[in-house]
């Protein structure tokens, strides 16, 4: 069975350009999610100070920070996140192990004994074989995730941030890690700028423990009413007792 994240196992992803969109959005599905997402756009806007007001509503705030960058610099900006009340925190698995330890120990003495974890994003969901390749990765998106999620599981993070198809591959790799996966599109909604998308009911099904889903839920005409749609279209929806053995096409 999984353990997830959150109840419902929704975040929100309030990727809007200001904080007042992104608190009335926050506002509107308070009690329909399971948490609030904020990404590079707020972080470079109103700041991590919004994750402190966020905080306010009582629910977990998961900061898409995507750092990257020598072991020192993230350990000291995970650090500030931390203090800032984030409950997870990305960072990429492409940095190396000393980087991810380096976010782990910088996370957890800003969060000063309260519960937050770093989650390492194994290949971004806007990417596919084609595009890795075209950018001089000679591998797929597949066996990618599978080498980063060995060398995040090692770092001590608390989770990977990872395309559907690539659950069999964590399950098969580091099963105990929580698996949080992004592209989530429902039925009939247009994939946008993702590549490797599934919709919630299959992303629970294969073992995800936390669904990120922005635009289903913040452009619809009534982002509480999709909020909810979606967190009934998983009720009765679970996991394999052992997931796994789902490998992805190599």
């Amino acid at each position: 069975m999984v353990n997830h994240l959150a109840d419902p196992p929704i975040v929100v992803a309030l990727d809007v350009p200001n904080a007042e969109e992104a608190i009335r959005l926050a506002k509107a599905t308070l009690g329909a999610v399971g948490g609030f997402k904020i990404g590079l756009e707020l972080l470079m806007g109103p700041g991590p100070g919004l994750v402190g007001v966020l905080n306010q509503l009582g629910q977990p705030v998961f900061v898409d920070a995507k750092l990257h960058d020598i072991p020192h610099t993230v350990e000291r900006a995970a650090k500030q996140l931390g203090m800032a009340g984030a409950r997870w925190v990305t960072a990429h698995a492409a940095g190396g192990p000393g980087m991810l330890e380096a976010a782990v120990e910088g996370l957890d003495a800003g969060a000063r004994g309260r519960s937050a974890g770093i989650l390492a994003i194994t290949v971004l969901t806007s990417l596919n074989d084609a595009i890795l390749a075209h950018s001089g990765v000679p591998v797929t998106a597949g066996k990618l995730t599978s080498k980063r999620t060995r060398l995040a599981a090692d770092a001590g993070v608390e989770g990977v941030v990872c395309s559907v198809k690539e659950l069999g591959v964590i399950n098969d790799v580091a099963a105990s890690l929580a698996k949080v996966t992004p592209g989530i599109r429902p039925d009939g909604f247009d994939a946008g700028d993702q590549e490797r998308v599934a919709t919630p009911e299959e992303a629970i099904r294969r073992g995800s423990s936390l669904l990120v889903i922005g635009r289903p839920i913040t452009r619809a005409a009534d982002p509480r009413a999709a909020a909810e749609a979606i967190a009934t279209s998983l009720q009765g929806i679970t996991a394999p007792a052992h997931p796994g053995s789902h490998k992805t096409r190599d």
